[in-house]
């Protein structure tokens, strides 16, 4: 018998977070600014969620645009964001920074898991711009609290990812693949079979349970699809 998938939701604010709970998601990822694909939110939209949902909620550490983290000064304030959202009630994370060769940013990541003190965190979609997806896991593994990636498989998103989402979820349990694989970005129903089929159990959903896109909110019956698509 398959194990129930977890279903993750985008939550910008405390509305979508009551949709997304309505409707039957697992786990919330909670960022801001969606235009530059999800930034590190404010600590009281943090707390206002904490307050509205008792879902897990994974919280974006990420400054700007891209996967670079700056400099000493830029990540000394990360830091000191990460340390208020943790007093705001975050539990989970989400981050990931990588060198301009595309390597990880080891120094900038084991700052931040440092500050987290254990949390459990994902490495997020930097993974799909990495140099070497294999290497970078490697380099990863054994980092307190990693206990997820989420990937599309490719920076085109899961449409041009999928054999490669494929082909690391027959390696789960492996050196460098005992972390979940939280499959988003593109992420279409139409994937959900080869992905189950394959040993896939997290999900990850953004503006495909928004039919009015980022200007909207969540939709609990979008997610509601969601949740049978995946139980079905």
């Amino acid at each position: 018998m398959r194990t129930r998938a977890v279903l993750e939701v985008i939550a910008l604010d405390a509305e979508d977070a009551v949709a997304a709970r309505a409707g039957g998601a697992d786990r919330l990822e909670v960022v801001a600014d969606m235009a530059a694909d999800g930034l590190t939110p404010p600590a009281a939209v943090v707390a206002a969620i904490r307050d509205a949902v008792d879902l897990p909620a994974r919280v974006m550490l990420r400054p700007g645009d891209g996967f670079a983290a700056g400099d000493a000064g830029d990540v000394e304030a990360l830091v000191r964001q990460a340390r208020e959202l943790r007093a705001a009630g975050a539990e989970e994370f989400v981050l990931g920074f990588l060198e301009e060769d595309g390597g990880p940013d080891l120094a900038t990541v084991e700052r931040l898991v440092a500050e987290l003190d254990g949390c459990p965190w994902t490495f997020h979609r930097a993974i799909d711009r990495a140099a070497d997806r294999a290497a970078l896991r490697k380099q990863l593994d054994g980092l307190p609290g990693l206990d997820a990636y989420l990937t599309a498989g490719s920076p085109l998103g899961v449409d041009e990812g999928l054999d490669v989402l494929v082909a690391e979820a027959a390696r789960r349990g492996e050196p460098g693949h005992t972390q979940r694989l939280v499959v988003g970005g593109g992420l279409r129903l139409g994937h959900l079979p080869r992905l189950r089929a394959a040993g896939v159990d997290a999900f990850h959903v953004g503006s495909a349970v928004r039919p009015d896109g980022w200007g909207g909110p969540v939709s609990a019956d979008a997610v509601r699809e969601w949740r049978a698509a995946l139980d079905a």
